[in-house]
């Protein structure tokens, strides 16, 4: 990674992008699930491949992730950027036109590895840029973060719909991609910042292998797999909780953005409240126990108490943006933001892979959505565990091997 900073003209044009990139970092995800049924249809797509739609932007943040630091130090990590957003429009235009479900997946991989890449640049990219402002500028992409999830998640019926036939679920998917067209454009006039850069001292001799020999790196693992799981698991099939509990797709739709909706004025408070907290337990503890009351309403009272129950179920998801700040609070470096960014995302991803595949399978064993609720229930202890172990200040580069530490504080 460059350790050159943004000079205060360009600072503007780097945080436009960063928000722009941010916008695009979950449509690719979302948006197929409020028309998994009309996709399943036209394509001819079993449950069980279904399944593998709904795990691949897990299994793509977990797969392509890791290599993100490495890329970044290869090409640059604005031209990595630029090259990412490219394969999201892509890939999100390309599926939009197939009519098989093997291209359809092989290009929701393209489009959710482009995903995956700038994920993990992006804390790096934020730290980079803005190392006195972590807590500002996280709370500002997190915010766009969530509107371009809630976007994705409300309008993609609404947009299918206006255009009718039984083929508007492309039109509803196809744009998605326009607005990553859109967010490329800022990206292509940074591609200049990567030339001449410098490297940072150290930046390469942060492994992945060192930063999961560390405590911190494995707890922010956990937690970042535990609360993806959750969160995947939500975004992928509660379109069709919603449908089997008896409402309309619209309004399973509008649910499901009510889900990722609370988490936008959260995603803004979240990240600053944490910046200035020296022990973000308490925050931990309330955004946790927000998933077992959501889930357990749905189980118990689906219709009549629908609108508090996606409240806090999305208020549960807020876990996400406090893990992102983390990731930069813990980490002294730029190098270290990055380790520790794709070591967390990578290994998180993976665990998280279990999340939407599993719920689906559960649904298959059982006939219903109980089971895969409570399972979703029990599974809130961990991540609950995994929060509090990172919630008191610690630093990664403090638990590198000696010879990495020496490194990276030179750095």
């Amino acid at each position: 990674m460059t350790a050159a900073r943004s000079h205060p003209g360009g600072q503007v044009l780097v945080l436009v992008g960063i928000v722009a990139l941010a916008l695009n970092l979950r449509p690719a995800a979302v948006s197929v699930g409020p028309v998994l049924e009309e996709v399943r249809d036209a394509l001819g797509m079993s449950g069980t491949e279904a399944g593998i739609l709904t795990a691949l932007p897990v299994l793509a943040f977990a797969g392509v992730g890791a290599l993100a630091p490495r890329l970044a130090n290869l090409v640059g990590p604005h031209r990595l950027t630029a090259l990412a957003l490219a394969c999201v429009a892509v890939g999100l235009f390309v599926r939009s036109q197939v009519d098989a479900v093997i291209p359809f997946l092989v290009f929701t991989f393209l489009a959710v590895a482009g995903m995956a890449t700038a994920n993990v640049v992006l804390p790096s990219l934020v730290k980079q840029h803005f190392p006195n402002r972590i807590g500002t500028v996280t709370a500002i992409y997190s915010t766009a973060l969530a509107v371009g999830l809630t976007c994705a998640s409300m309008f993609t019926v609404p947009i299918s719909e206006a255009a009718g036939g039984a083929d508007g679920w492309r039109t509803g998917l196809a744009t998605w991609a326009v607005l990553a067209g859109v967010a490329l454009l800022p990206w292509l006039a940074l591609l200049g910042r990567d030339r001449g850069r410098v490297e940072e001292p150290g930046s390469r001799r942060i492994s992945l292998g060192a930063v999961g020999r560390t405590r911190i790196g494995r707890m922010m693992a956990l937690l970042f797999g535990l609360q993806s799981l959750q969160a995947y698991a939500v975004f992928g099939w509660f379109a069709d909780i919603y449908r089997d509990a008896g409402f309309s797709g619209t309004t399973s739709g509008v649910l499901l953005g009510l889900i990722t909706g609370i988490s936008i004025p959260l995603s803004f408070v979240i990240p600053s409240l944490a910046g200035r907290m020296a022990n973000v337990a308490p925050l931990m503890l309330a955004l946790c126990a927000c998933y077992p009351i959501g889930y357990l309403g749905l189980i118990f009272a689906p219709q009549g108490g629908a609108v508090v129950w996606a409240l806090f179920v999305g208020a549960g998801t807020s876990v996400f943006p406090l893990v992102l700040t983390l990731i930069g609070l813990r980490a002294r470096t730029a190098a270290g933001t990055a380790a520790l960014s794709a070591y967390t995302q990578s290994v998180g991803y993976l665990l998280s892979a279990i999340g939407p595949f599993g719920v689906g399978v559960l649904h298959d064993l059982t006939g219903g959505w109980n089971v895969p609720l409570l399972v979703l229930t029990v599974l809130v202890a961990p991540l609950t565990y995994c929060g509090l172990a990172v919630s008191r200040p610690r630093y990664l580069e403090d638990e590198l091997p000696d010879p990495v530490r020496a490194t990276s504080d030179r750095a």
